[in-house]
């Protein structure tokens, strides 16, 4: 693949490592220095001139810090002549900011959108937005893709027989009947309402559950908040087992460990858009890798190739 050069910031070095093993080019050095005044300059390190130039970068926490690096990043390299400059960014942290739902807030989702285009960026490629609306919030080309089928997959030969897909609210039910039409298996949801950051509620469960073994299905998990509950709801409309699978998994705080100690909680599974502490691991969890989906989506974007057959929901 001539003409491309593939850049990584902090947050993720090892999805971009991979995702260059499986394109067969080198991952190009980016240099990031930070001043005495905590200010961070950043460097690419490879020619950009005319070139494809592709940044990976997923923006996590510490959200702020690789947001301000990914900017810098694109600036650089429109700042070298590249050709074009597509945004790498595999979770997308800012979603969730989508809708003024109070007084006097601002939509970061669509700030942040503004900031990377005039940084620089001239197409985005990313994974299992938050909101679908999201995606009009960029004045450029967006690449969104899911990991429905990369997840399905994991459940190859097992037996679905007696399985359920839930959903824990209405607004993620779409992508779970996706999903459950990908596994051959009924659908259900939860009707949810968010109180604050940390507590939700869910009032019922619209599907049969009963003597089932659910699978969860989520965008992202963060702290767990409904993700807990929805399992406290099943487990008092009778489900036998339930296993956990999300796109992003954030995991913060405990929430891991309270997965793993949950006595209806058989695995958790979550794809790598976000990096894992090793010692955040435990025996529950399965991540299953994005990095083939986002290199061939890459080389269809500098191959001029569609796009579209990877992102569309069966």
């Amino acid at each position: 693949m001539s003409g491309i050069a593939i850049f990584s910031g902090s947050a993720h070095p090892t999805l971009a490592a991979e995702v260059c093993a499986h394109l067969g080019v080198e991952l190009s050095p980016t240099r990031v220095l930070r001043f005495s005044n905590d200010c961070i300059e950043v460097q690419v390190q490879a020619n950009c001139r005319e070139n494809d130039v592709f940044l990976i970068q997923p923006i996590v926490p510490p959200t702020q810090e690789n947001l301000v690096e990914l900017l810098l990043m694109a600036d650089a390299a429109r700042g070298a002549s590249a050709g074009r400059v597509t945004v790498v960014m595999p979770h997308y942290a800012d979603a969730r900011s989508d809708k003024k739902d109070a007084p006097r807030i601002s939509i970061g989702g669509r700030l942040v959108a503004d900031l990377l285009v005039t940084a620089g960026a001239n197409r985005v490629l990313t994974v299992t937005l938050h909101s679908p609306q999201v995606h009009g919030f960029f004045g450029v080309p967006v690449d969104h893709l899911h990991a429905l089928h990369e997840l399905a997959r994991h459940f190859d030969g097992a037996d679905l027989s007696n399985s359920v897909v839930v959903s824990p609210d209405l607004g993620n039910a779409k992508s779970a009947s996706a999903f459950a039409r990908i596994l051959g298996v009924p659908v259900a949801a939860g009707a949810k309402e968010r109180i604050n950051d940390e507590k939700v509620v869910i009032t019922s469960i619209i599907g049969e559950v009963e003597g089932r073994d659910v699978i969860v299905l989520d965008d992202e998990i963060a702290r767990g908040s409904t993700v807990f509950e929805v399992l406290d709801r099943l487990k008092e409309r009778g489900a036998r087992s339930s296993r956990v699978v999300c796109t992003h998994g954030l995991f913060a705080s405990d929430a891991l460990s309270r997965l793993q100690a949950h006595p209806d909680v058989v695995e958790v599974v979550c794809t790598n858009t976000v990096p894992i502490a090793p010692e955040k691991m435990v025996p529950k969890l399965t991540v299953i890798s994005v990095a083939p989906a986002l290199a061939e989506a890459i080389r269809r974007i500098h191959a001029g190739e569609s796009v579209s057959a990877l992102f569309e929901q069966p």
